[in-house]
């Protein structure tokens, strides 16, 4: 297996599934934060190899306008804290549209629906490390 990767999980929801049985077998080092902001502020810090977040649309006023979602504002950070950082998202199925639209936008490895089994987050991994 290659050098550690790092991988940045930004989860706000309870009830995440935890992944750190895997990220260890692949020998990716996990660093957790539960919002975007603090997010940036770790990037600002190191920039991790992977990011994998979840995907919030923004139903309320909070992103109307330029914003679609939560993550809008790490990925606007992403060319100028870590370039390189591949980045997969976790959506909800109802929310699958607005995910869609947000990969038009910005980079993305993957849009993982909910519920994401080990073996899926596996699969799509692999090839980035």
């Amino acid at each position: 297996m290659p050098d550690n990767k790092t991988l940045l999980s930004v989860i706000e929801l309870p009830g995440h599934p935890n992944f750190s049985d895997l990220y260890q077998k692949l020998n990716i080092r996990e660093q957790r934060v539960n919002s975007p902001r603090k997010a940036i502020k770790m990037l600002k810090k190191s920039a991790p190899d992977l990011i994998f977040a979840e995907f919030l649309y923004g139903y309320s006023n909070n992103y109307a306008g330029i914003n679609i979602c939560n993550l809008d504002v790490l990925m606007y950070s992403l060319p100028k804290y870590a370039p390189e950082a591949k980045v997969i998202i976790i959506a909800d199925k109802s929310e699958q549209q607005y995910a869609k639209q947000f990969a038009e936008m910005f980079p993305l490895q993957a849009i993982l629906i909910r519920p994401v089994t080990t073996q899926q987050l596996e699969t799509v991994l692999l090839p980035l490390i």
